[in-house]
């Protein structure tokens, strides 16, 4: 089985390679998760402006300094996707 991989994609059989390829693909899918968060937390954001927003207008108030700092907020979560 040495030098097949085996179950793994990875060439070779060598411990320290096998290692270090779980390890990169960890990293990359923890990247992910965190990039899916940041994410959903700018889109609940804009959404939960929006509602602010709508609700203010519908009551003919003054919109809250609240709904200004979720809506930059999550504009500045979308910007850095």
């Amino acid at each position: 089985m040495e030098g097949s991989g085996g179950f793994f994609p990875f060439g070779g059989g060598d411990p320290e390679e096998l290692l270090g390829a779980l390890r990169e693909f960890a990293e990359r899918q923890a990247e992910s998760v965190q990039e899916a968060q940041r994410e959903q937390f700018a889109t609940l954001t804009l959404n939960t402006a929006v509602e602010l927003t709508a609700a203010a207008l519908g009551q003919m108030r003054v919109l809250f300094p609240e709904a200004v700092a979720l809506v930059s907020a999550a504009r500045q979560g979308f910007m850095r996707s």
